[in-house]
């Protein structure tokens, strides 16, 4: 599929949506991650400012020393999960596949994990994805009490 703003094949408009949709959802849980740490760093080592500009694995240690120090590893579990999955979506390439896609020209993403498998992100990976985005913001919304 075309698009007047670019020359390039894109997915379909729909497979687009939900790879956008994907990328706010993590986006939203990364910003709450943060939140929870800030409520619960009774030390007060961390900033906004500082804990913004980590990448989401960069986080663990914080995580480690609020969250999980005041609950258990369940959120930490969850979050480490969904960042190897984000990074699998973010780090993939675009690919042409008939059989998973349900754009007329095939055009769809797949990755490549570091043992060697590839695999096809499908409208099913990424809705997979978007409901282990939505337990974690329920475990957060828990976790934070109101």
């Amino acid at each position: 599929m075309y698009e007047g703003y670019s020359r390039q094949a894109l997915p379909s408009k729909k497979y687009r949506e939900l790879l956008g949709s994907a990328v706010c959802v993590f986006n939203s849980n990364n910003a709450f991650i943060i939140e929870n740490i800030l409520k619960n760093d009774q030390a007060n080592e961390y900033s906004w400012h500082e804990l913004i500009d980590h990448t989401s694995g960069q986080l663990s240690t914080a995580v480690k020393n609020t969250i999980t120090r005041q609950s258990n590893t369940d959120i930490a579990k969850s979050f480490n999960e969904i960042i190897e999955i984000r990074n699998r979506i973010m780090h993939s390439f675009q690919v042409t596949s008939y059989e998973k896609s349900d754009d007329v020209d095939g055009q769809i993403l797949s990755t490549k994990y570091k043992n060697g498998k590839q695999e096809v992100i499908t409208i099913e990976f990424l809705l997979d994805f978007i409901r282990k985005n939505e337990s974690l913001a329920i475990k957060l919304h828990d976790f934070r009490g109101n």
